[in-house]
């Protein structure tokens, strides 16, 4: 037996699993003794589906996590967590409502997705206030309801057009929702008449058992086909194919081992006997044959509140990436389009050489009429004017190409980063870009040259990627457009050399060359990293230029980390090798700069 918990393994895309019936009994069973009796302190909302209550007991404060989010409804003890929602409306009915009561009880009564807790002035009175969590997919909800029961505050009103069985608002008498479909499982009853009950209609053996008994979800169902233990390769399949085979098909030997699962799990329910199995990426299992092993406090609910952590984190991390790569997807084609645009009228500008020709062969006549000459004014007036045309379309083609380099760049930085506050420092250079450009159109629509963008020092939180070379040069790697310019012009020192794949967007690096002499390994090393930290990276090599960073220089008005340079040497650099970099243990931790 293990003398820890169980880490969940990866998570994967897969929709997430909902906290069954056991899952919440193990739950509860872990906080029932360390928090009855607690004192409510706080109650925060930070989410439209969600509530944390934060209770007082003898080791101090615990806080819980109650959600009602349709794809994952729990209840679930998690750590303190960031100060924020105090001011919603439900958390502050619940922070008066709660006021100076203690929690004195903790249960889930009958066998569907219901949690009570009971709250009262001290241990021993009865409850004044009622705190009930349904947890039950999309209908899932939270109820504050008083000592007659009735609604005091909810998350959400359920109206007679969203549910004529059971409308609930706002000062109605609490009811609960109706029994599941099946019998409630007992442990009294006998082997006989259980085989009776799954036999009745000759269904396949998972939907037999979610309709003849209560508490039963597809999870369950496979647990007590394949047993509590993690199983070994293959076990998962064996099991799926006995839940799809008819009750009637089925063998003894299966009947006798379905049989003595099921009682296994109704003792684990019975005498609470309660452990946290991880069977695969979004599968686990909260009940056992054995006596659980010594964990420690909360064990499952950590277990559980870290895995839904993740995965909701992970999801939230992907819909804000998503949103990001459309709102720069879409600034890049408004660039495009205006680039196009300005492309088409420079061409159209390039006759002014041949209309001055027109109109000196016009004058080189020996005595030129004045219709020749007014026709050579008029080609010379229009020449003029297409040359002034094209001193001024030349600039705006220019801008318009860097901005497509800069908005590129971002998502190639988009797709590398991993974590929310990366995401936040690309939304933050998004928005100040937006203004900029904002600001010089307006400029340009004035007459007025835009002024010189200021470079600026990264926010709090940002963090190049800093590791060693092979003979211990310091490597930074900038993961946008602010910490490329930190790296490349402020923290550069005069002898450090500066990495970036040649004409595609990407990151800089700079080797520290300053630090001491950079050997042909630790060139390698730069612009392999340079090549995978672009959008070339697909490529087995990538041309990267490499140049000291004393001749770098920043580009007026535009975007931070936009610069340009004299000469320099290209390097191959191949993506593949910085994979093998990045994962040797001097990578080391990132640093701010």
């Amino acid at each position: 037996m293990p003398d820890r918990p169980e880490r969940a393994p990866a998570a994967t895309g897969r929709p997430l699993p909902a906290m069954d019936l056991t899952s919440l009994r193990a739950v509860l069973a872990e906080l029932r003794p360390e928090l009855v009796p607690s004192r409510f302190e706080k109650a925060q909302q930070a989410d439209a589906q969600g509530i944390q209550l934060a209770l007082r007991h003898l080791e101090g404060v615990q806080w819980l996590e109650v959600s009602w989010l349709a794809e994952a409804p729990r209840l679930l003890a998690i750590p303190p967590p960031p100060r924020r929602g105090e001011g919603s409306t439900l958390a502050q009915q619940l922070q008066h409502g709660l006021r100076g009561l203690a929690l004195v009880s903790l249960s889930s009564p009958g066998w569907e997705r219901v949690v009570e807790m009971g709250f009262a002035r001290r241990p021993g009175e009865d409850p004044r206030r009622w705190l009930v969590a349904e947890l039950m997919g999309r209908h899932s909800n939270l109820f504050l309801l008083d000592e007659e029961r009735r609604v005091i505050a909810l998350a959400r009103q359920v109206r007679a057009d969203q549910s004529r069985l059971r409308p609930i608002a706002t000062g109605d008498t609490y009811t609960p929702p109706p029994p599941p479909a099946g019998e409630p499982p007992r442990r009294s009853e006998t082997e006989a008449s259980w085989r009776r009950r799954l036999s009745l209609l000759p269904l396949p053996l998972g939907d037999a058992l979610r309709r003849s008994y209560q508490g039963i979800g597809p999870a369950l169902a496979r647990q007590l086909a394949e047993g509590p233990g993690t199983g070994k390769a293959g076990a998962n399949s064996t099991a799926v194919e006995l839940l799809q085979r008819p009750v009637t098909g089925l063998e003894e030997a299966h009947w006798q081992q379905l049989w003595r699962h099921w009682q296994a799990w109704l003792a684990a329910l019975e005498e609470e006997r309660f452990t946290l199995r991880w069977q695969g990426p979004d599968r686990w299992c909260c009940w056992a044959a054995d006596p659980p092993p010594a964990w420690g406090a909360l064990m499952i609910n950590r277990g559980l509140a870290a895995y839904y952590a993740g995965r909701l984190g992970q999801r939230r991390l992907e819909q804000r990436r998503r949103t990001l790569a459309q709102r720069l997807a879409a600034a890049l084609a408004r660039e495009e389009r205006d680039a196009a645009l300005q492309q088409e009228r420079l061409v159209a500008a390039a006759g002014s050489e041949e209309l001055q020709r027109q109109a000196d062969a016009l004058l080189a006549r020996i005595t030129p009429t004045r219709e020749a000459i007014s026709e050579a004014q008029k080609l010379y007036q229009r020449a003029r004017k297409l040359r002034r045309s094209v001193a001024a379309i030349t600039p705006l083609l220019e801008g318009h190409r860097q901005r497509q380099a800069w908005l590129e760049a971002s998502l190639g930085y988009l797709e590398d980063a991993g974590s929310e506050e990366q995401l936040q420092e690309l939304e933050q250079e998004l928005e100040e870009w937006s203004g900029r450009r904002s600001r010089s159109r307006s400029a340009a629509r004035e007459g007025r040259r835009g002024g010189r963008a200021t470079p600026r020092e990264p926010v709090a939180g940002t963090r190049p990627l800093e590791l060693r070379s092979p003979a211990g040069l310091l490597l930074q790697v900038g993961r946008n457009h602010r910490q490329n310019e930190w790296i490349s012009l402020r923290q550069a020192r005069r002898g450090d050399l500066w990495f970036h794949a040649q004409e595609i967007p990407g990151s800089h690096v700079v080797l520290k060359a300053s630090e001491g002499m950079a050997g042909e390994a630790d060139l390698a090393a730069a612009a392999d990293l340079a090549a995978h930290f672009s959008r070339g990276r697909g490529s087995g090599r990538v041309p990267v230029v490499m140049v000291p960073t004393e001749t770098l220089q920043r580009i007026p008005g535009a975007g931070a980390g936009t610069v340009r340079h004299r000469g320099g040497e290209i390097l191959w650099g191949e993506p593949a090798r910085a994979l093998a970099l990045l994962e040797t243990p001097n990578v080391g931790q990132d640093r701010r700069p």
